[in-house]
């Protein structure tokens, strides 16, 4: 709800918890059951339980694919897209980095998961002060104004195209270098958010304050390399200046605030 919520009126908000959230967005929030024994109920589908009446403790592609299928997982394994994330492919599992706290809280409520201090970053692991003289040199000059994603997705990723009440949703691939809504100083990776100005007209809601919000919001894509394009070859950023957005990519129909986030080199 975070990422729409902001473009309602107080009474458009509540047109939306009685008629949206509690019909579509509710599905995803899950209790322990629904992860360790049976699917959680999404888009009114449920799968039913995960093996027999027992507790599974780990089987990461139905406890966090089943909710997290749509675009993490699959870009981690390499199923869209076709390039899968480096630490996959050294076996590592999303709980490697997503601890179990994290995963089932630490007792504080938090307004979005953004606010969590432990949440997993690069840094964690890698030294970018250890390498090579050129990978130190490189990392140097990128540190606080360039996301690592920005140059270490290695493919594009899904975004969502389209998503209107009762009419479902379709996906394209992409792959977005601009500045993060969040922390304007940063370049990073963006994804499309697909909330146009008559999302939810059906239902009544105008979105009153539509343009206070962008449609491309920062993300970390789950399909990272060592070496990509942009790794390999410093013109693709900064004099082809491929993947960053423009003016003419954007979403038809889409908020002003778009605008803002083109990052003009």
């Amino acid at each position: 709800m975070k990422g729409v919520s902001g473009r309602f009126s107080e009474e458009e908000t509540k047109i939306f918890d009685a008629q949206v959230f509690e019909q579509s967005c509710r599905t995803c929030h899950a209790s322990c059951g629904d992860c360790h024994v049976k699917s959680p109920i999404v888009s009114g589908i449920n799968l039913g339980l995960i093996d027999g009446h027992k507790f599974v403790r780990k089987d990461e592609s139905k406890t966090c694919a089943l909710c997290h299928g749509g675009r993490v997982y699959p870009e981690f394994t390499g199923e869209y897209g076709g390039m899968p994330d480096v630490h996959y492919q050294k076996g590592m599992l999303c709980t490697d980095c997503h601890t179990s706290t994290q995963l089932h809280g630490d007792g504080k409520v938090y307004a979005s998961r953004r606010e969590v201090e432990v949440r997993p970053t690069c840094v964690q692991c890698h030294n970018t002060k250890e390498g090579s003289e050129r990978s130190v040199s490189v990392h140097r000059d990128h540190v606080g104004w360039v996301s690592c994603s920005s140059c270490h997705s290695a493919a594009p990723y899904r975004n969502c195209s389209s998503c209107h009440v009762g009419e479902g949703a379709t996906s394209s691939p992409g792959l977005f270098l601009g500045k993060n809504p969040r922390n304007p100083k940063e370049v990073t990776t963006l994804r499309l958010v697909p909330a146009v100005r008559d999302t939810f007209k059906k239902v009544g809601i105008q979105q009153q304050n539509f343009d206070s919000m962008p449609n491309y919001w920062d993300t970390y894509p789950h399909n990272i390399k060592k070496r990509t394009d942009r790794t390999r070859d410093c013109a693709v950023c900064h004099e082809e200046k491929t993947y960053f957005l423009t003016e003419e990519m954007l979403i038809k129909g889409g908020s002003e605030a778009n605008k803002k986030l083109i990052f003009h080199h």
